[in-house]
């Protein structure tokens, strides 16, 4: 390592990166194992992962705000503000929790019927989603107490847990589905049981890491309204940004089947885009760890008061950006011509899928760029700015998606690397550029 920033941004992002890849694999191990149950049950999974990755996803910034927030309070030199900040993060969570569990257990059949899948696969989506919605608060606490020890640059620990809580999943996935010895499996309804008892684990174990923590700093474990307030309105910025990303991901699909439906290859288009979104947000994992460490350093040195500090670790941060996205596209370029094999025996969908990961690996030094720089802003607690960014890109990009949607699937690929991609970055770098991000101080605006 040439600076020791570098150590730094490694020692955060490594660990964030292989806790990111973690995450996922709750799910696909619920695939790999229901699967084998049969087609009907496998849809229902489907239709039941949708919903509940989309509240959860909703509510990503109880990690990225409450990392913001208490890295401010570690760089100000007050560890137990920080924690005391943290614990108000928790209970923002628990109360999220409560009102989506509550819902979630009421609108589960409305919520699957929205699908208007078959009448079976609908009865299984059901079922799960009413066991599964009860592992929402687990998962909810899990990223506020992520987002905890993220501020007080601890990667380490969630991905120790990450990596124990996809290894119970997976053995109680197995055994509950489809039983051990004289005991009966449970089938599908054994899989979300099995998967709600390892968030709780997982939250369980992430709790008691914050808790002592904050016991030894002689931080309150009480909810201060006040704080769980402050906590909630800074998340709501951070909301608007999360919709605005996921609006232009479904633009891109509508695009894409738009497009399919005046061609011949319908299904062709779909499979293809379908199996470029997974490689890309896989890619995305790589490139987030680095923003994961952006949002963590930038905090601290901000806290601190230390705004040369900051552009340093910024200007540097940008770099490992540049670099990381240069080695995925290359990467992701080289291994073009044989990774539809590993997704698909259709000789169409393989060859439709090479040039549209070449379009991919042109836009991956952007993206680097992109998740970095959103990373530093929300480290600085820039949130504001990211809404009205996010809602400046879509509108750039949602007419010219459509508009290429006849040009067919790379069309509407490259509308979305480089129009998309590029708006990101031409917003992010303007506000980078100035100063009006670079408040200092403890309390986030």
């Amino acid at each position: 390592m040439r600076r020791p920033e570098d150590r730094e941004i490694l020692r955060l992002a490594g660990p964030a990166f292989l806790a990111l890849v973690a995450e996922p694999l709750f799910l696909l191990a619920d695939a790999a194992v229901v699967g084998h149950l049969g087609t009907p049950e496998l849809a229902g999974l489907g239709i039941a992962a949708v919903v509940l990755q989309t509240v959860v996803g909703l509510c990503v910034f109880l990690a990225y705000g409450t990392t913001a927030g208490v890295a401010r309070q570690l760089g100000a030199g007050d560890r137990r503000g920080a924690l005391a900040q943290g614990v108000d993060g928790l209970w923002l969570a628990v109360l999220i929790g409560a009102v989506a569990t509550v819902l979630g257990l009421l609108l589960a059949g409305p919520l699957v019927a929205v699908f208007g899948a078959a009448p079976e696969v609908t009865d299984h989506a059901t079922t799960y989603l009413r066991i599964a919605v009860l592992g929402i608060t687990p998962l909810l606490l899990m990223l506020a107490a992520t987002g905890v020890l993220r501020g007080l640059q601890d990667t380490r620990t969630p991905l120790v847990v990450a990596v124990w809580g996809n290894v119970l999943n997976v053995v109680l996935n197995v055994l509950l589905v489809y039983g051990v010895g004289p005991v009966s499996g449970l089938g599908l309804p054994g899989s979300a049981i099995g998967s709600v008892v390892a968030q709780v684990a997982s939250a369980a174990a992430l709790l008691i890491v914050v808790v002592r923590g904050a016991r030894r700093e002689g931080a309150s474990l009480r909810p201060h309204p006040a704080g769980v307030r402050s906590a909630a309105r800074a998340g709501v910025p951070l909301v608007v940004r999360t919709l605005t990303l996921r609006a232009a991901l479904l633009v891109t699909t509508y695009a894409v089947t738009l497009g399919a439906a005046r061609a011949s290859g319908q299904s062709v288009d779909i499979a293809t885009h379908q199996l470029a979104m997974t490689l890309w947000t896989f890619l995305a994992f790589v490139l987030d760890a680095v923003a994961i460490a952006a949002q963590a350093i930038t905090g601290r040195l901000l806290g601190a008061g230390d705004v040369a500090g900051t552009r340093a670790v910024t200007r540097r941060m940008v770099q490992w950006g540049v670099g990381s996205g240069v080695v995925t596209g290359v990467l992701l370029a080289a291994a073009s011509p044989v990774l539809g094999r590993l997704f698909t025996g259709d000789p169409a969908v393989r060859e439709a899928l090479v040039p549209v990961l070449l379009v991919a690996a042109l836009g991956q030094p952007v993206a680097g760029v992109v998740f970095v720089l959103d990373g530093v802003l929300i480290g600085a607690g820039d949130g504001g700015y990211l809404a009205r960014g996010g809602l400046v890109t879509l509108v750039v990009y949602a007419p010219v998606a459509l508009a290429v949607a006849g040009a067919g699937l790379v069309a509407v690929w490259a509308a979305m690397v480089f129009v998309f991609m590029g708006a990101r970055l031409a917003v992010l770098l303007h506000r980078a550029r100035g100063d009006a991000w670079l408040v200092t101080g403890a309390a986030l605006r």
